[in-house]
């Protein structure tokens, strides 16, 4: 299956960026490289572009996409979790703007054989590193009863965690749980028919949930965040787009504490603890994608656009 994935928020993502002709900048989670086609118009023969994954199959397709600009174009295989260090592979210190689209792409929800769809009956994976030896089974399987309602409760924000939990423990004690199906077989059955119909496909959250925990996504952003904000050479610009309400608090949160870390009490006159502010915020609300892209990309809905500038 060819690596099909609809950039969200394109346009404003570009222009958010404010690119340089000469600058250098980095996409952490290339994809199909849609963001990063569009970037590398807009540098000249001096620019450079690195993209960052960690999906064999969308460094496959980027490197086919990006192909025409030739050397200005350097692909890693990479969580952008290491991102730091992989630019200092390169000889990179600084750059002049980052791009991360979080969640999952269009192309890993169509491969069925990825596990990602609930739509779709395939082994339980959800792997965005196929290098990784953990699957989505293996938590499906191994975690407690507790665990599992954590998670389920936490990451996927599902009101009948509890419940779906206690299905899954009951349902693996006569055999492992091993496909998509049987999985979301389990959550329909966790789940009154009369809710069922109210908020999508009831197994939506759940499966996002695992597919959070299964490849730490909150865990990586909250950890890389300030690392990638010190990459940026002054005026450079960090885009993040979320499609979850706990990504967005974490990107909002840390842009904020970079803007203004004083942690001094509010009744000093004036700020002892001697910490200085990393730049500003330039989206003091979200940018959201329009009605027209919200009809023509599903995926954009949930979708939600920070900025921020380092100074």
């Amino acid at each position: 299956m060819a690596f099909e994935h609809k950039s969200v928020l394109l346009e404003e993502v570009v222009n958010g960026l404010n690119i340089k002709p000469d600058g250098i900048y980095v996409d952490g989670t290339l994809g199909g490289g849609g963001h990063a086609f569009e970037v590398c118009k807009r540098l000249n023969d001096k620019g450079s572009f690195i993209g960052i994954d960690q999906d064999a199959a969308a460094i496959e397709a980027a490197g086919i996409r990006l192909r025409s600009f030739g050397e200005k174009v350097t692909i890693v295989r990479s969580n952008y979790c290491d991102m730091k260090l992989r630019l200092r592979e390169l000889g990179i210190d600084k750059v002049d703007g980052i791009v991360l689209d979080l969640g999952v792409s269009s192309y890993q929800l169509d491969t069925a054989e990825r596990g990602f769809s609930y739509t779709k009956d395939a082994p339980l994976d959800m792997r965005m590193d196929t290098r990784q030896t953990k699957t989505a089974a293996d938590i499906v399987n191994g975690y407690s009863e507790m665990d599992l309602f954590r998670i389920i409760r936490d990451y996927g924000e599902d009101k009948f965690a509890k419940n779906i939990a206690k299905h899954i423990v009951q349902a693996r004690e006569k055999g492992p749980i091993t496909t998509t199906g049987e999985l979301t077989e389990i959550i329909k059955a966790s789940i009154p028919m009369k809710f069922q119909k109210m908020s999508g496909h009831p197994a939506k959250r759940t499966f996002q949930a695992i597919r959070i925990e299964l490849n730490q996504e909150l865990t990586v952003l909250k950890e890389s965040l300030d690392e990638m904000i010190d990459l940026l050479n002054s005026g450079g610009r960090i885009c993040i787009i979320t499609f979850h309400s706990l990504e967005d608090r974490i990107v909002k949160e840390a842009f904020r504490r970079n803007e203004n870390p004083c942690t001094c009490p509010s009744h000093f006159p004036v700020c002892v603890c001697g910490k200085k502010s990393k730049g500003k915020v330039i989206t003091r609300k979200p940018i959201l994608p329009g009605e027209t892209e919200t009809e023509e990309n599903s995926r954009s809905k949930s979708a939600k656009l920070r900025i921020f500038e380092h100074v």
